[in-house]
């Protein structure tokens, strides 16, 4: 899309979150609100996900100023899954820019499943986005590193720079998703032969395996939040993780793609960039103003956190954060309207 604007200068405007004890209060009634609903089923697919603990549910809000509000089980590990292809693909945006990055991998929703076939089948070998698992696949062969074992090294730093603390690679989670990714080892392939990935396919799927078995919790993915929200600072070392220009770009890919099939039902009712996995994480952020961490292991039929959702949605309406709301200016007495 050529808009003739290249050479003018992204401004911002946000406004600020409500006072700390005002956050506070509402995190812990956004858990009070919704730790009791036991719908949706954990994931069975990959073994080690099905053994995880429903009852588990944390929520934590990080602000830009580093602020953290929690409630619950915010500090219980999971493993991100497919969370980390909004932070790889931030990753790959700095390093190779934001038209090669667009080019390969692509800025659209596919409206198929996350790991939908015959979606690139469809579009000409070209996997649409970086939140379903063709584009994630594509966006990991984009790390640079002269190996796997680079490539792996460079994300998981970046990852671990995101979140403000050393992440670790949970094994077990590793192993079971290894022995049960026939299909994206099959995505990975198909993509090869459409010209999309470069590298050995194997190679690209392991690394990838790697990155969703990464180990988090709910404060970690509020913190990654806050780290996109404040135009690539983290919040709580102060450290510049990636460029301003990298957020807006992840962001708006998260805005269009980021919960499936269900992008355009969650941007509609709680208008936040957000993405979801299916160990029960959402990470959500409001541009200039928080992250949202959440967990909740029960899923709905598309992969997304039931009460997570619900948290999110809860927040995202009493802290005044969808980004499409507003209210009528006021006005001085006298002027025309």
């Amino acid at each position: 899309m050529q808009l003739g604007v290249g050479d003018v200068s992204q401004e911002v405007s946000t406004g600020d979150l409500p006072e700390w004890n005002e956050v506070d209060s509402l995190v812990e009634a956004a858990y009070r609100r919704y730790r009791a609903v036991g719908d949706g089923a954990v994931a069975e697919y990959i073994p080690a996900l099905a053994e995880a603990d429903p009852d588990r549910f944390g929520v934590c809000v990080v602000g830009v100023d580093g602020g953290v509000h929690a409630s619950g089980d915010t500090r219980v590990e999971f493993s991100i899954q497919s969370i980390s292809k909004a932070f790889v693909y931030a990753l790959a945006c700095q390093e190779l820019g934001h038209e090669l990055v667009r080019e390969r991998v692509g800025v659209n929703n596919s409206g198929a499943a996350f790991n939908s076939v015959i979606a690139i089948e469809l579009n000409d070998g070209h996997p649409m986005n970086p939140m379903v698992n063709a584009g994630a696949l594509a966006t990991t062969a984009l790390v640079p590193g002269a190996s796997a074992d680079e490539r792996w090294d460079a994300i998981l730093t970046g990852l671990s720079e995101f979140a403000g603390r050393p992440l670790e690679l949970d094994d077990g989670v590793h192993r079971s998703e290894s022995e049960s990714n026939q299909r994206n080892r099959a995505i990975a392939q198909l993509l090869a032969s459409y010209g999309r990935v470069a590298l050995d396919p194997d190679e690209v799927v392991d690394v990838y395996t790697k990155q969703c078995s990464l180990k988090v919790d709910a404060q970690d993915l509020a913190v990654m939040g806050a780290t996109l929200a404040d135009g690539g600072v983290n919040p709580l070392t102060g450290r510049r993780v990636v460029p301003p220009g990298v957020c807006r770009d992840t962001l708006a890919v998260l805005s269009a793609t980021g919960l499936y099939e269900r992008s355009g039902e969650w941007l509609f009712e709680i208008g936040l960039p957000a993405k979801s996995g299916v160990a029960g994480g959402i990470v959500s952020i409001a541009p200039g103003k928080c992250g949202i961490g959440v967990f909740s292991p029960l899923l709905d039929s598309a992969g997304n956190s039931i009460r997570g959702q619900r948290a999110t949605a809860y927040l995202s309406r009493v802290l005044g954060l969808n980004i499409f709301a507003s209210a009528a200016h006021s006005r001085q007495k006298g002027i025309r309207r």
